[in-house]
């Protein structure tokens, strides 16, 4: 790290993730907050604060677990279920979905449109979103989904911007990527891994109980936890890479 970084992280530090009221979880797919930020989703919960959940697609395609021939309007349909349960045993009750296609198919315009109408329905503090610039992410949703939340956190209190995607302004003052390789700001959550797992459990037509998806999901979940909760003295942790709204903008140095 450079003395310019040094100086500039110390003086404008990143937000933490504790410190808001108001929470828009954002997933590509049903399943990914569950893996990406489930534990931090149900301590927040836990604590009382107000947590949304919004899936942008629908997950018609993931049929590599599948033990049974379905079609992709009725693994949607199940997708969506499961969704709901997961996001039940995180204690989460406001569950989104914007239902387009998974796999890409769709206008990355209408995503950033539907995105920003849910932004401001919520009006989060917060915005959680997939990492955009993560170098070796390769699945185009995941790089849509993150983009969009980039795009929009900035402008999201801009009346005049966000009316111009048929939404309402609204006060968002950071935000927060998971499934990060650069995270800045991490979260304890001893105690509620236990959540997590039952959360992903609940998307039993991708993780069945057991399975190796399951099983070699579990595992890297375990070592993340244990490593970044190592790092920085919490015991068990979840990571995100952090931006409020002075890291947003023209801060170059700061390197997040």
């Amino acid at each position: 790290m450079s003395l310019m970084s040094f100086i500039i992280k110390t003086a404008v530090p990143a937000p933490k993730a504790e410190a808001f009221g108001r929470y828009l979880f954002v997933g590509p797919h049903p399943d990914d907050i569950e893996i990406g930020a489930g534990a931090t989703a149900a301590k927040l919960a836990a604590a009382g604060k107000a947590v949304s959940f919004l899936i942008c697609l629908d997950g018609r395609f993931g049929f590599e677990n599948l033990t049974e021939k379905i079609s992709p309007d009725e693994l949607a349909a199940l997708r969506k279920e499961e969704s709901i349960r997961a996001a039940a045993a995180l204690g989460v009750t406001d569950v989104r979905f914007l239902g387009l296609s998974d796999g890409g198919l769709y206008d990355p315009e209408e995503l950033k449109k539907g995105i920003a109408r849910v932004i401001g329905e919520v009006q989060p503090d917060i915005v959680f979103a997939p990492d955009p610039a993560v170098p070796n992410e390769c699945h185009t949703d995941h790089l849509n989904v993150g983009e969009a939340v980039r795009r929009l956190a900035f402008f999201a209190p801009f009346e005049d911007i966000m009316g111009s995607y048929g939404a309402k302004n609204a006060p968002v003052e950071a935000a927060a990527f998971y499934m990060t390789a650069r995270p800045n700001r991490f979260v304890k959550t001893s105690g509620f891994r236990e959540k997590q797992f039952e959360a992903i459990l609940c998307h039993e037509s991708q993780f069945p109980k057991d399975s190796d998806a399951f099983n070699e999901v579990a595992r890297y979940l375990k070592i993340r936890e244990s490593v970044y909760g190592l790092q920085h003295f919490k015991g068990k942790a979840e990571g995100f890479r952090i931006l409020g709204r002075t890291q947003m903008h023209c801060l170059p140095e700061v390197g997040l």
